[in-house]
């Protein structure tokens, strides 16, 4: 739908003022918009999870790890599909009040993308540079976003993420380098002209949710704090924006409609989209992994 078209719809948790902000800026931020009581359950199972991840010591499907990481001192860099792990993670992404916005954002009829649950960890926790995200997961059209939580209060000095104001309006940039290899970000001659100066930084106390577009330009520095910042992300999209690829189809939830119904017609945009390389041909790997050129490990 077009921002018009949704505004025209009553919004169910947002104020109008904050939807034409998103829609300008091409994000939001919400401070402590998420309950006590759902971060004490989010934070509980997530501990679960990060004691699993005691017993690999590289990479694999669900966990994606630091080099550094070990049984007593784990260093976790994504949690991948959180949803597909534990039913907590899928309730809250399915039904609660991130499922509210993204439909205030979208228009009625909305689906489930993916989740993540990158945690940025303590010590040098690895920066995610300068990126778009729907060259990883294109679309028929742009009403694709995502919903951030950060589960533990965020300070200046974490390396909140940060997004550059207004550049969803603008190009979608080539993540490939010269020799037509993935990298999954900006290139560097390339940087100096998306208004990286710009950028908002998003800090907050726990609870607090950013949301982005999947054209907006951003990315994070690396963590040199001693506390780690997880944030839990999910990806919704329009009832008509049908993706592309096939990378949804490996999760339990890729595509389920959450509000509304399933589109029966599809929008396409007439502005293209790059497409990324062929996942089902190389192996799938995190951005973290693409951005820092590794090889692909126990995957």
């Amino acid at each position: 739908m077009t921002p018009e078209k949704v505004l025209a719809h009553s919004p169910k948790i947002l104020d109008q003022s904050e939807r034409e902000y998103f829609f300008k800026t091409g994000y939001l931020l919400k401070e402590r918009f998420v309950s006590d009581g759902w971060l004490s359950r989010l934070r509980k199972v997530t501990e679960r999870m990060i004691n699993k991840s005691r017993q690999f010591s590289v990479s694999n499907e669900t966990f994606d790890l630091e080099p550094e990481h070990t049984a007593d001192s784990p260093k976790l860099r994504r949690l991948t599909q959180p949803v597909d792990h534990d039913p907590l993670y899928w309730e809250f992404a399915s039904d609660s009040v991130i499922t509210d916005l993204a439909e205030d954002l979208l228009g009625p009829n909305i689906k489930f993308h993916h989740s993540k649950l990158n945690f940025k960890w303590f010590g040098g926790g690895e920066e995610v540079k300068w990126h778009q995200d729907i060259q990883f997961w294109p679309h028929t059209n742009y009403d694709v976003l995502t919903v951030g939580v950060y589960l533990e209060d965020v300070a200046a000095d974490m390396a909140p993420m940060g997004v550059i104001p207004g550049s969803h309006q603008g190009p979608l940039y080539d993540l490939y380098d010269h020799d037509n290899e993935w990298t999954g970000h900006i290139r560097s001659e390339d940087v100096p002209g998306v208004g990286a100066e710009t950028a908002r930084y998003i800090d907050g106390p726990a609870g607090t949710i950013t949301v982005h577009n999947c054209r907006s330009i951003h990315g994070s520095p690396p963590n040199w704090s001693d506390r780690p910042r997880p944030l839990f992300l999910c990806a919704y999209s329009a009832g008509d924006a049908l993706p592309i690829t096939d990378l949804v189809a490996r999760g339990q939830h890729g595509d389920e409609v959450v509000r509304g119904s399933r589109a029966r017609w599809a929008r396409f945009d007439p502005r293209p989209v790059l497409m990324p390389p062929d996942w089902s041909r190389i192996g799938h790997k995190s951005i973290f992994q693409h951005q820092q050129a590794e090889q692909t490990q126990g995957m």
